[in-house]
């Protein structure tokens, strides 16, 4: 039985690396985009919603594109 090919702790040491490395790219590229988006504020006509609709995606704009 080999312990260190690639079924054995050499495998799971591989599997554990590159879990830590998704899981670390993915943490910074939330960080970066809730950093980037944090800025853009919105305002919400609240005449405007309706329940269960499909043009409520309409009725918030962006605060950059009324100036």
């Amino acid at each position: 039985m080999k312990m260190f090919g690639l079924n054995g702790l050499l495998g799971l040491l591989i599997a554990v690396i590159l879990v830590l490395v998704l899981a670390f790219l993915l943490g910074k590229k939330g960080v970066e985009t809730q950093a980037g988006e944090s800025t853009n504020y919105y305002s919400i006509d609240k005449n405007a919603i309706k329940m269960k609709s499909v043009e409520n995606a309409s009725s918030y704009k962006l605060e950059k594109e009324q100036k």
